[in-house]
């Protein structure tokens, strides 16, 4: 099984977001001691707007992700996207998923990306944003921490994670996963899933939305949408798995959700 996101570009579909209206751009983010890869977008001159984190998926900060960035800020939010792999190695360079995932997304352990994000929130908060309102989105890899941030830091409102495991994630450094956390939400999650992806069998939703329905307050308002005709990796617009309708409904939810709770 092997992928790239140029290699795998469905060129017809894939979304291109202007910067109109928009401060944005890349930036190194200080990171204990060091600094990685990120890129920003928000409102132009925009203050004191809420911080949305837009988490990557398993081929890292790419121009997917920060077409995303892009689109969150277009809703009205401080959006910023990280290339949280960049200690470990450079996942543009691999178009092999299992060596990909052995080789490095299995040596990211959860507490240095929550530490990562925590800096993220920092930086933002340092340039205007709101660091008592915070929204995490993410995908794939970044759908799990989506659900993991949301347990983490006690200022995020609202989260909505796309297709991320929760019953386990990748590599032996992985300790705990969502249906592990749901009594430390903070704020309500959205989980959009396709019910043809086998990565992330409906069962293991289930037995989430169990958990969430005995976890917080934050989890007994969080809610999983499942769409039937979908598979892993609906919203990616590059790919092959992209489906249309559902991304837009998905996108639609997201705005919906935000706007509920961190504006």
């Amino acid at each position: 099984m092997s992928f790239s996101p140029a290699a795998g570009a469905v060129a017809s579909s894939v979304i291109h977001t202007d910067t109109n209206g928009l401060d944005q751009g890349d930036f190194r983010l200080p990171v204990n001691g060091a600094t990685l890869g990120a890129y920003y977008a928000r409102p132009a001159g925009a203050k004191n707007v809420p911080i949305v984190l837009v988490i990557q998926e398993i081929f890292g900060l790419h121009e997917h992700i920060k077409d995303v960035v892009r689109r969150v800020a277009k809703l009205g939010f401080f959006a910023v996207g990280v290339n949280l792999y960049e200690r470990q190695g450079d996942a543009s360079t691999y178009t092999d998923i299992p060596k990909l995932i052995n080789e490095l997304v299995a040596k990211i352990p959860d507490e240095q990306v929550l530490s990562d994000l925590d800096a993220s929130v920092a930086w933002a908060a340092g340039q205007g944003g709101d660091p008592q309102r915070v929204g995490v989105t993410g995908f794939c890899w970044g759908g799990r921490l989506t659900w993991m941030y949301a347990a983490h830091n006690p200022n995020v409102r609202a989260g909505v994670a796309w297709y991320g495991k929760v019953t386990q994630g990748h590599g032996p450094l992985i300790t705990r996963n969502p249906v592990d956390v749901t009594e430390a939400l903070k704020g309500p999650v959205l989980g959009l899933y396709g019910a043809l992806d086998e990565s992330i069998p409906v069962a293991g939703l289930d037995t989430m939305r169990e958990r969430l329905r005995a976890g917080s307050r934050a989890a007994q308002a969080s809610e999983i949408v499942v769409y039937p005709d979908a598979n892993h990796a609906f919203f990616a617009d590059y790919r092959p798995s992209y489906r249309a309708g559902d991304a837009a409904d998905g996108w639609a939810k997201l705005s919906a959700w935000f706007a509920k709770y961190l504006d």
